[in-house]
């Protein structure tokens, strides 16, 4: 059977690589073509375009771009159409698949969605148009059952993906020594995998490097954003490329920019603090539209606060210091290991990417 995957960011590339496998393992003579990155090409896909050519962030970002945008959506859709697939399936990236899901529900092609957009958050009624233009839905999140429910929409619940990435993963013994890291406990440094994420959050990150001058600070870099982006006069601060679980792995704390890393953090059961700032218009309209109390995946399924999260005015050098210095030691330290223990149980076992291939092979098949 023909498989054509949509991806629009790092960590949808890592989730649509392990989906593939699931799949191929249903259906070894599947034929899949994708927009996606290195990792679904490896995985067994064709590429046809790359998900860093798309990835936007913020309003004003996509206002700006606007004209790429949709020159992207029309390239895409007559990809399909050529490659006429058994089924689309889609991976987050809320604002440009939905509009694939409706293409290809006018053109009678059967629609998956795998790690459904954050719907829940922000303009909840668009859980209306899925249900008109989704064929089939498959959630990570056990709260996303509940709220799909409202909507007398009945959804899959797979089980998260991020512990298949976690469980597969292999730490280097000789890590630390390759990259040139001492003997001084880590703080891990991840500021994100899109361009004006690195530009806004690292420089203030980096701000409280001065006092900590018993730790290590190691920023996460990502091959696919030129090194200059990185480019700091902070002393005493290490780089390392690709290499985020390893990194975590030997982390003894975390300054992590919102997003999947923070749950990926909490995972590898090291203590951190949660940081993002978005330009002042994108903030504005999201404060307006946002309808949860919290903006990280760790607090949003623990439905409480379990890590700091500091926000736009927030995020400044004083209270970076201050939380960072409670992650290090202490009772507060304590109490956050121990509420990642509990978010553990709450996901529940590795498997989803198996789980959810053979669902959607065996949907097919029907």
């Amino acid at each position: 059977m023909k498989y054509f995957l949509i991806v629009g960011e790092r960590s949808g590339d890592l989730h649509g690589s392990n989906l593939i496998k699931g799949i191929l393992q249903h259906d070894p003579l599947a034929e899949i073509q994708c927009w996606g990155g290195e990792l679904m090409e490896e995985a067994g896909a064709k590429l046809l375009h790359h998900y860093r050519d798309s990835a936007f962030m913020g309003f004003w970002e996509v206002v700006k771009n606007y004209g790429t945008i949709r020159r992207q959506m029309q390239e895409c859709k007559k990809q399909i159409l050529a490659f006429r697939p058994d089924v689309l399936i889609l991976i987050d990236y809320a604002g440009f698949n939905l509009r694939m899901a409706a293409f290809a529900k006018a053109h009678q092609i059967l629609t998956f969605y795998y790690i459904s957009p954050k719907v829940w958050a922000w303009n909840q009624k668009r859980a209306l148009k899925i249900k008109r233009v989704v064929d089939r839905m498959f959630c990570i999140f056990p709260f996303e059952v509940d709220f799909y429910r409202k909507f007398d929409y009945q959804v899959d619940y797979v089980g998260n993906p991020l512990l298949d990435a976690i469980a597969s993963f292999q730490p280097q013994p000789s890590f630390k020594t390759e990259r040139g890291l001492d003997d001084r406990p880590i703080i891990a440094i991840l500021p994100g995998s899109r361009v004006q994420e690195v530009k806004r959050m690292l420089p203030k990150m980096l701000s409280v490097r001065q006092q900590f001058p018993k730790y290590q600070f190691v920023v996460a870099k990502v091959s696919n954003l030129s090194d200059d982006l990185y480019a700091t006069d902070v002393p005493d601060v290490a780089f390392v490329t690709d290499a985020s679980y390893d990194l975590l792995a030997v982390a003894h704390s975390a300054l992590v920019t919102s997003g999947t890393a923070t749950l990926e953090t909490a995972l590898f059961s090291v203590p951190e603090v949660v940081c993002y700032e978005a330009g002042g218009l994108t903030y504005m309209i999201a404060k307006q539209l946002v309808k949860v109390p919290f903006i990280s995946l760790v607090n949003l399924i623990a439905d409480k606060e379990v890590v700091k999260e500091l926000i736009q005015e927030e995020f400044n050098a004083e209270r970076i210091a201050s939380e960072l210095k409670l992650t290090l030691t202490g009772p507060s330290r304590q109490a956050m290991l121990n509420e990642y223990s509990r978010l553990q149980e709450l996901i529940g076992q590795p498997g989803a990417s198996e789980r959810t291939g053979g669902l959607m092979v065996k949907a097919l098949k029907n």
